[in-house]
């Protein structure tokens, strides 16, 4: 089975979206597309051609994400919103079609990660004596190494 996309990127979904994580998909009709004149490569092109894509997805209104996942992606990533939308921009490519494939991908990533469950918590465990009891042995050891080195002989 071959397919197109790089290791770790994610798969387009079978409703026209990109899959966040599970079943749950980042519909395209909630994505708003903006371009603009983009600075860096591109010669005397990128005069002339809206490469720089921008694209945002209102985070407070989407329907898209279970309630759990919205709540946590909002908290998360309330330092990147305006107004309850989150935007992401590309412009490392000369191609407009590669930014709209960098920019997707971040968004969906993004929203990805905001929206994974915490991590499980740790459980506080007891140090073993004999470990305890070994690290202060050699803290003694090393100790004496010290204190020896300045007791030169006969000088």
């Amino acid at each position: 089975m071959s397919t197109d996309r790089k290791p770790g990127t994610p798969k387009p979904a079978p409703t026209g979206g990109r899959v966040i994580r599970g079943s749950v998909v980042l519909p395209d009709s909630e994505l708003t597309w903006r371009f603009s004149r983009s600075s860096g490569p591109g010669g005397q092109h990128v005069n002339t051609s809206d490469s720089q894509v921008e694209l945002r997805f209102d985070l407070a209104a989407t329907q898209a994400l279970p309630e759990v996942w919205k709540e946590r992606a909002l908290e998360r990533l309330a330092g990147r919103l305006t107004g309850g939308v989150l935007a992401v921009r590309a412009s490392d490519h000369r191609s407009q079609w590669r930014n709209r494939e960098t920019a997707l991908d971040r968004m969906v990533s993004l929203l990805g990660e905001a929206t994974a469950p915490p991590p499980r918590q740790r459980r506080a465990t007891r140090v073993p004596r004999g470990i305890n009891e070994r690290r202060l042995r050699e803290k003694k050891q090393r100790s004496e190494v010290k204190k020896n080195r300045g007791r030169g002989g006969d000088w």
